[in-house]
């Protein structure tokens, strides 16, 4: 009897968690409010996973962006690319899916930038699948093979994904 009720309290502690901590936001209707980082939205259909490529450079800063007019605020990058004296704004996810201090990267830290380049709003961006610092250490946001969100996934899909190398 005690191991069932203990049982059930961490099962209730476990989707207590999720449904503070979890990927979205959930609207009126039961449905996840995306706030523009929809998998079919606007700013979603920049990423164009046959574009797909990577550069190297160090962080510069770690900061928030609006990336279209509308949407809810997200975590970015300012990464200086080896051998160019330009700095390259990075999009990584929505804020509500991963606070600037969770990402395990910091300004300083050499990476290496996966994803594609974008023109949004006029400006050239790097929409980021992946951000690897060392042999140790990557921040996963998009699945390479077709850019899907890791934001729109499912719990158990996320769980997958970021067991996967």
């Amino acid at each position: 009897m005690m191991g069932k009720t203990i049982c059930t309290m961490i099962i209730g502690f476990f989707c207590w968690v999720s449904g503070t901590l979890g990927p979205a936001h959930v609207g009126a209707e039961g449905k996840k409010d995306m706030g523009g980082w929809e998998i079919h939205g606007a700013y979603n259909k920049h990423y164009d996973p046959t574009e797909f490529e990577s550069f190297k450079g160090i962080v510069k800063k770690v900061t928030q962006v609006v990336p279209m007019p509308g949407m809810s605020p997200g975590v970015a990058l300012i990464v200086r690319e080896r051998g160019n004296d330009e700095d390259i704004l990075v999009h990584l996810c929505p804020l509500w899916f991963a606070k600037p201090g969770d990402i395990g990267i910091r300004k300083g830290d050499k990476v290496k930038v996966k994803g594609v380049f974008a023109e949004i709003n006029g400006k050239d961006v790097f929409m980021a699948s992946k951000v690897k610092r060392g042999n140790d250490f990557e921040f996963k946001v998009r699945l390479t093979k077709d850019g899907t969100p890791f934001w729109t996934m499912t719990p158990e899909q996320l769980a997958r994904e970021r067991t996967r190398k």
